[in-house]
């Protein structure tokens, strides 16, 4: 991730100094990570719930009028940007995963030892289906983590420097002040949440601008561009929380009475949520979340020649199934 420096400023300086201090940093930033001329590139790859908006979202971070197709599985994509003018572009990698949770062993394919130290994860939950949210939202990480702890373990082996700078690089975010340092599990790369349709609560809506927000998070992720600096903890608005400016007391206690949760048995915060949100909205489990619908059938993918073959060769299959159980059932089987 790029780290912009900034011109050491003092007391004296005036409100001017500050703008052109500001400014100068802006044109003529100094990229820790990215020599002068040389091509930054990076690669996301978003997951979550089935029809929850990951390629909405995609779209619009690249600045696409297109609507939007379903992903038959995994799907790739890819956007340029200079960060000056007359510099080269760079480059970042767009990857989606497709069928929910059905296809989660797809991403070995674009999280590998090459572009481990350049990866990050963006995580879509369909706000709209809560029994679906926290198995999903779990599976999703889970199989993703094991699979980078791998990749880590191997990197260790040919490049043990570049492994040990990404271990030591999750925790920038997380100070050893916070209350909460000895709880967290931080993810192994960078990972960003989006709760997507949350307009469908409100009567006034408001995705353009979750929209937007959620866009300057992924060019940050995908491009460099500065962090957004603002927080909203604020349980009756659209919640915006950058990593390690929340804790577990400012959170709170879950929504359950004393007696509850004195019968509720967890070994850490998070899980004593889990229980207390799969009371409220029961989890639907990992098979139903499997994508069983056949995307031969599906209609978008229809081209005559190709199903008028495939549907010769289907007569054929069962043509030979049929003669096949005929022959097996003539067959005389010595019982000794």
């Amino acid at each position: 991730m790029c780290s912009k420096k900034s011109l050491p400023l003092h007391s004296c300086d005036t409100l001017w100094d500050l703008a052109i201090a500001e400014v100068e940093k802006r044109e003529n930033p100094d990229d820790d990570d990215v020599k002068p001329g040389e091509v930054w590139e990076k690669s996301i790859l978003f997951m979550g719930n089935k029809n929850g908006g990951k390629t909405t979202i995609i779209l619009r971070c690249l600045e696409r009028e297109e609507s939007p197709k379903p992903t038959l599985a995994l799907e790739y994509t890819f956007g340029r940007r200079a960060r000056r003018p007359n510099t080269p572009k760079d480059v970042a990698h767009f990857w989606e995963l497709g069928g929910g949770t059905s296809l989660v062993e797809l991403i070995r394919i674009p999280i590998t030892s090459h572009n481990i130290r350049s990866f990050a994860v963006v995580l879509v939950l369909d706000l709209s289906k809560p029994n679906e949210l926290w198995t999903t939202m779990e599976s999703l990480l889970q199989v993703t983590r094991n699979h980078v702890k791998r990749v880590l373990t191997k990197l260790e082996r040919t490049n043990p420097e570049v492994a040990a700078e990404i271990k030591e690089g999750i925790w920038n975010d997380l100070r050893r002040d916070h209350p909460d340092y000895a709880l967290v599990d931080p993810f192994p790369i960078p990972l960003l949440i989006i709760g997507s349709k949350y307009d469908i609560f409100n009567f006034t809506s408001k995705s353009e601008a979750l929209l937007l927000k959620a866009r300057a998070v992924i060019n940050h992720l995908a491009f460099g561009y500065d962090k957004s600096k603002s927080v909203s903890v604020d349980p009756s608005k659209p919640l915006f929380i950058p990593a390690g400016l929340d804790s577990m007391s400012q959170i709170g206690p879950p929504p359950a009475s004393d007696s509850d949760l004195g019968k509720m048995r967890a070994n850490t915060p998070l899980e004593l949520w889990k229980k207390v949100f799969e009371k409220t909205f029961p989890p639907k489990s990992f098979c139903d979340l499997q994508d069983t619908k056949d995307p031969v059938q599906d209609s978008q993918y229809a081209e005559y020649e190709v199903d008028a073959m495939r549907a010769q060769k289907n007569q054929e299959l069962e043509q030979y199934k049929r003669n096949a159980s005929k022959s097996w059932k003539e067959m005389d089987f010595d019982s000794s």
